[in-house]
């Protein structure tokens, strides 16, 4: 149960993030689709009934063209027989007689009901002015356009002639249109939701492997990836997560074997150290004191390598923290080697290891911390002691290289195999063929040199020996 709730309370949150998205492409679809059906609706709407009342007001310009001469001399009822006789047309569109205060005196299908008209066409026209109107008929109770011009006699208004015309057949078109533009419109909305959903799918669903694999992550899984689905940022995101897991990964797995390295090289001299302090305490004085003599000095060398293995612990400490301090000063780069040489030549006897050293002539003149210089030094011919079997030979050099002062410690030793080389500067890092120690010997030396602003490099061949080279940038050359 401790693994599924977070990962339930995970799957909201992403349903969560995917229902924001969906409802933000939605928002935005229904506005665009809104206003688009609005303004086609409307220039349908402006088309089709601005068609319509041009039609019409056409039929009465060019009737009044015609037939205003002819009715402006004839009375009323006169002007009733001449429309039924020569202006009526049929069709769609009625002819009305009105006299100028708007009472209908024939229409074009030969009735004169008792209906007054004051529509706003009917108003315009009895100030003489052609007007036009769209509602409904009062008379025959259906929607229609209709333009009304006046008919003058002398300086008066006397009669007026309406034409109007049905528009059922315009609002069932304008229906239709309004109709099939709300479906079209519904259909693009379904249709960018259903694209929504899928696309906030398909970018929630990798954020959702990567917190997943986050979580197993968090509760100790180190095993999950995230799937990448895509080269976008998303995927890279993905391969990134990838790659720090992969080096987390590894980093655990050479802190796990430091760890048991480090245990198993400090249990073993203090094994020693404990059973010699037993065996001298236990022993009877009148025993001879060579066996005294040994314990102690096996018990002074364990010290030393306990000594050194903290050092090392502290001085990896330092660098992780960015702590370590350098005390620089101008210094003949010689002086460090020379010294550190003469300390470790004592060793020759107990290994049968030459070592010889050859020195550049005049001064290498740096700006370092000649402990430290000489703790690197220490660290290689230990190093060279420790693979080298007996008649094998260390050579240490130093040299002027360009503006380099170059130091060279090189063995005859069992080198390094090719899969370990390209890992033996790292921390924690302990080749196949080590000896003991606690992998940091190399890398902390690394680190130093590069403080002093120089570099160090090693090159290698499983059966023939190593060579490990560093430079250090040079000040001057003083040849006196």
């Amino acid at each position: 149960m401790g693994v599924w709730l977070p990962l339930e309370t995970e799957r909201a949150g992403m349903r969560s993030v995917q229902t924001r998205m969906v409802w933000s492409y939605l928002l935005l679809i229904v506005l665009v689709v809104s206003v688009l059906g609005a303004a086609f609706a409307a220039l349908m709407w402006n088309y089709y009934y601005g068609s319509a009342q041009s039609s019409v007001k056409q039929r009465v310009e060019s009737a009044m063209a015609l037939h205003s001469r002819s009715l402006s001399s004839l009375t009323l009822q006169d002007q009733a027989d001449y429309l039924l006789q020569y202006m009526s047309e049929g069709g769609p569109t009625r002819i009305q007689l009105l006299n100028s205060a708007g009472e209908l005196r024939i229409d074009s299908d030969g009735f004169s009901p008792n209906i007054r008209y004051t529509t706003g066409d009917v108003r315009s026209a009895a100030t003489g002015e052609v007007g036009s109107w769209t509602g409904v008929d009062p008379y025959f109770g259906q929607r229609v356009i209709s333009v009304t011009a006046p008919l003058w006699n002398e300086a008066r208004v006397v009669s007026m002639i309406r034409y109007t015309s049905s528009l059922q057949q315009v609002d069932d078109m304008v229906a239709q249109l309004i109709r099939m533009t709300f479906i079209v419109g519904v259909a693009v909305v379904l249709l960018f939701l259903g694209l929504s959903l899928f696309l906030a799918q398909r970018i929630v669903m990798p954020i959702r492997e990567l917190t997943r694999a986050a979580r197993y992550m968090a509760e100790g899984d180190w095993s999950k990836r995230a799937m990448k689905r895509g080269d976008d940022e998303i995927g890279q995101l993905a391969e990134t997560f990838n790659t720090m897991v992969s080096e987390l990964n590894k980093r655990e797995k050479l802190k796990n074997d430091f760890i048991s390295s480090i245990s198993h090289e400090l249990r073993t001299p203090l094994t020693s150290i404990k059973g010699w302090s037993e065996t001298l305490k236990e022993s009877e004085p009148q025993e001879d004191d060579e066996e005294v003599k040994m314990g102690l000095s096996i018990i002074s060398k364990e010290t030393e390598r306990l000594a050194g293995l903290v050092e090392d612990l502290l001085d990896f400490s330092k660098l992780s923290a960015s702590t370590m301090e350098l005390h620089t000063e101008t210094l003949d780069l010689n002086g460090p080697v020379k010294e550190t040489v003469r300390q470790l030549a004592v060793r020759e006897e107990g290994t049968k290891v030459k070592l010889i050293a050859s020195y550049v002539n005049g001064s290498l003149v740096v700006n370092g911390d000649a402990n430290r210089l000489k703790q690197v030094i220490i660290n290689l011919i230990d190093n060279a002691f420790k693979f080298t079997p007996a008649e094998g030979t260390i050579r240490v050099s130093t040299t002027l290289e360009g503006g380099s002062a170059v130091v060279t410690v090189s063995d005859t030793g069992s080198g390094i195999a090719g899969e370990d080389l390209p890992h033996v500067m790292e921390k924690f890092y302990k080749a196949s063929n080590s000896h003991g120690g606690s992998g940091l010997g190399l890398a902390i030396s690394k680190e130093i040199v590069e403080l002093h602003g120089g570099r160090m490099s090693i090159d290698s061949e499983r059966g023939a020996g190593t060579i490990v080279t560093i430079h250090l940038p040079l000040l001057q050359r003083d040849d006196g």
